[in-house]
């Protein structure tokens, strides 16, 4: 863990993994902006005992990734339209705000684009207070992935990129994701 920061460089992240940990942030499994050796030791034994009896399968080690807007990406599964691919505000806003767009895969870059101008606070992707305007073609190529994922791999039933923060220099970086799979015999 200590080599691992170390090779990144810090500031780094901490958060536990496993299977069965859905959403870390509520249960403290997750430590940010550790800038040394010893808040590293201090945050990884948190974690650990945060983790009491969840089938956690470690605790990864990550870049610090610097951004003031959080966005999320992500496909679902729909029993009726089948897979459809989701984005809007990220972080906690997610779920207080609803501000997201859907449409049903397949999509292409032109449909991608048109979801970014869906979502009410469409303005956050332009440049904001002195930030660079959020890189949109690459952003609208990031939701088509999702849509070839929906399209090509059945056994996928959700994928939640979220945060999905927006670098200094306008670029998505993915700093979570939950993969759900479908039940298989």
């Amino acid at each position: 863990m200590v080599s691992a920061a170390g090779g990144i460089g810090y500031p780094v992240v901490l958060k536990a993994s496993g299977s069965g940990i859905l959403h870390k942030t509520e249960k403290n499994l997750v430590a940010v902006d550790i800038r040394n050796e010893e808040e590293l030791r201090t945050a990884f034994d948190e974690i650990r005992n945060n983790l009491g009896d969840e089938p956690g399968e470690g605790i990864l080690v990550q870049q610090m990734v610097r951004g003031e807007r959080e966005l999320v990406i992500g496909l679902v599964r729909d029993p009726q339209f089948g897979p459809c691919v989701m984005f809007g505000l990220g972080g906690i806003f997610t779920e207080v705000l609803k501000d997201t767009s859907f449409r049903m895969a397949p999509i292409g870059e032109r449909e991608a684009l048109e979801m970014l101008d869906d979502i009410k606070a469409s303005e956050i992707l332009g440049p904001v207070r002195g930030l660079k305007p959020v890189n949109r073609d690459l952003l609208a190529k990031s939701l088509v992935g999702l849509s070839d994922i929906g399209m090509s791999c059945d056994g996928v039933e959700e994928i939640d990129v979220n945060p999905l923060k927006i670098d200094p220099e306008g670029n998505p970086v993915a700093v979570d994701a939950l993969v759900i799979l479908a039940d298989s015999d």
